[in-house]
């Protein structure tokens, strides 16, 4: 436990010398001392210079030796792969995007030949190779359900949808593999990186080409029982048709129906043009306008709204295109919907990560997992 609080410390805090582990852990100097010899015969934490400036002998520092172990992190999205692979400091050594055309549509295990020439692009350009990974945690759309192993709510990603999709991923990789769904790793990004670190209870609205949500409590993730919570974009609002005809019809870029039909990409694009911008080709150029913006953020008060009146949050996090484009306008738009309603009123804050936070979620949660099966834990 002794040696497990150290690691903990000199991966939050960076390096730190004998005495003040000692100071933070509340261990003597002697069962300091001896805890960091063990953890350098190890190859856990390593020297890495000393303290100069005060009196007295200078101090060693101590940090995490990172060649400790490696995770690969990857972002699914329907145009391709996004890997990146890190040492077990967080510190990321290369990055690859794969397009989907870079394997043939009727390729044999196609889906696995993509993850697996992202993941070895990433190593070419960290100087590794895949015996030096520990696992891999891969972010995609949909969700994969615990009781058949499938993958769910993505029909849009027709490679997906294998039985066996993680144990397969795993073989191709030769390593352990976990899929997790995209916006529960952009909540995790939030969590530990951004609008959220202060909150163990919130939700966050993801409205890009889809919708969803991720849904926090008591700092856990909550899933459901086919991994489908959150799944906000097929939820039925005044003003859209339902989503009927089961996954399939979720494939349009609408889902069909839904609140997605209300807040998704490319429904805001068409609303501009409904509303005399028949020129508008991006969601930045749609919520330029003032009546687009305040008609979105209506429906985004409605659909947030029903989410409140079940959840509960502290905070609600906006996050994705929709939300990016919009800015801090339409956040305050959003907020302003809720003057009056008869529902709590969580805080309502725009996302704070930076770069893709779907990568950054994944790489939290590889590098947690991975230094749980590294670090000693007594």
């Amino acid at each position: 436990m002794n040696d497990r609080a150290a690691l903990d410390l000199l991966v939050s805090q960076g390096p730190l010398t004998r005495t003040r582990i000692g100071e933070l852990t509340g261990l003597s100097k002697p069962t300091a001392s001896q805890l960091l010899a063990r953890l350098e015969a190890a190859g856990l934490v390593r020297t890495t210079g000393n303290v100069t400036g005060r009196p007295g002998p200078n101090a060693q520092l101590y940090e995490i030796n990172p060649t400790a172990a490696h995770v690969a992190a990857l972002a699914v999205d329907q145009q391709g792969i996004t890997a990146a692979v890190a040492d077990i400091t967080g510190q990321v050594l290369g990055e690859e995007r794969v397009g989907t055309d870079a394997v043939a549509e009727d390729a044999p295990n196609r889906t696995a030949q993509l993850v697996a020439q992202a993941v070895d692009g990433a190593l070419a350009k960290a100087g590794l190779g895949r015996g030096q990974l520990h696992g891999a945690v891969i972010g995609t759309p949909g969700a994969l359900d615990p009781r058949t192993g499938r993958l769910r709510y993505a029909p849009h990603l027709p490679d997906w949808h294998s039985r066996a999709l993680e144990e397969e991923l795993a073989e191709a990789l030769g390593m352990p593999v976990t899929l997790e769904n995209d916006v529960n790793l952009a909540a995790v990004a939030e969590h530990h990186d951004g609008a959220a670190q202060d909150v163990d209870d919130f939700v966050l609205v993801w409205a890009d080409e889809g919708v969803g949500a991720a849904l926090v409590l008591g700092g856990r993730l909550l899933r459901g029982a086919t991994g489908g919570a959150g799944e906000i974009g097929y939820m039925p609002l005044p003003g859209a048709p339902l989503s009927r005809g089961g996954e399939r019809s979720a494939a349009r870029a609408d889902a069909g129906g839904g609140f997605q039909r209300l807040v998704g990409a490319p429904s805001i694009i068409e609303l501009a043009r409904e509303y005399g911008a028949p020129d508008v080709r991006t969601v930045a150029g749609a919520l330029a306008h003032d009546a687009v913006r305040a008609e979105v953020a209506r429906r985004l008060a409605t659909g947030l709204a029903a989410v409140v009146a079940v959840v509960d949050p502290q905070l609600i996090v906006l996050s994705g295109e929709v939300a990016q484009a919009g800015g801090e306008e339409l956040r305050a738009l959003v907020e302003e919907e809720f003057t009056g309603l008869a529902l709590p009123r969580p805080v309502l804050r725009l996302s704070r990560t930076e770069g893709n936070p779907i990568l950054l979620g994944a790489l939290r949660t590889a590098l947690a997992a991975t230094r749980d099966a590294v670090f000693p834990t007594g």
